[in-house]
């Protein structure tokens, strides 16, 4: 993405543009998470290549995404050939 995060996000529009390009370089870890609960230590410990793990979210329903553990928007699966990618339905 290369718009300035402050231009797009209220949360952010405190910080000028400049500040966003200085930093633009910056590494961050961006996750999709898809909770499971009830899931049990029994569960992980009977995990195996090929294991199915059911969960409770309905197929296109939103899911967090978060950049160095904060949660900055929602997002949805999308199939791009063969690569399983996430589109960005709402920015938080």
């Amino acid at each position: 993405m290369s718009d300035a995060p402050g231009a797009s996000s209220p949360a952010l529009s405190g910080f000028s543009p400049a500040i966003w390009e200085e930093a633009g370089w910056l590494g961050c870890e961006v996750s999709v998470e898809l909770p499971v609960h009830a899931f049990t230590v029994r569960d992980l410990l009977q995990l195996t290549a090929g294991s199915i793990v059911e969960t409770q979210w309905k197929c296109g329903q939103d899911m967090p995404l978060r950049a160095s553990n904060r949660q900055i928007g929602w997002v949805e699966f999308e199939v791009l050939g063969e690569t399983l990618a996430v589109r960005l339905t709402e920015l938080v």
